[in-house]
């Protein structure tokens, strides 16, 4: 596996190359997202293939909740860049070595992600209806 480039993200910085970012403060740290976070550290790839390899990687630790014994501060916790990378290496190098499983897990999430953006549509339409029921009553 190439190596990951990760360094905190300053905001208006723009990258060229495949990218993603993971939320660095709060209780939500370690999450990815492909839009910037205020306080998020990047990962820069040298390939598509590989952002999306390494982006179910950490969708999978944040989703575990990998990443709460390594927060800290008191009133406002964080997961510090030396913490995340010293953690975040191992454990994805040692993921893709499985890489035939790992291509099976990430097809697994990807199908599960777009059942559950279905039925959260599904869901918001049929709360439309209701409150659009709802509404005639208030117009008599």
């Amino acid at each position: 596996m190439d190596t990951i480039f990760i360094k905190t993200h300053q905001p208006g910085a723009h990258y060229a190359k495949p990218h993603f970012f993971v939320l660095s403060k709060g209780l939500n740290s370690g999450k990815p997202q492909n839009e910037p976070f205020t306080n998020s550290f990047v990962l820069v790839f040298q390939t598509e293939a590989q952002k999306e390899d390494i982006f179910w990687i950490a969708m999978s630790l944040w989703k575990s909740k990998f990443w709460m014994p390594f927060l800290r501060g008191s009133v406002i916790p964080f997961l510090s860049l030396y913490e995340f990378k010293k953690e975040f290496n191992p454990r994805a190098t040692r993921m893709m070595r499985e890489h035939e499983q790992h291509k099976k897990n990430i097809h697994a999430l990807k199908l599960l992600q777009e059942q559950e953006n279905h039925f959260n549509k599904n869901i918001h339409l049929i709360n439309e209806l209701k409150n659009a029921i709802m509404m005639r009553y208030r117009m008599k």
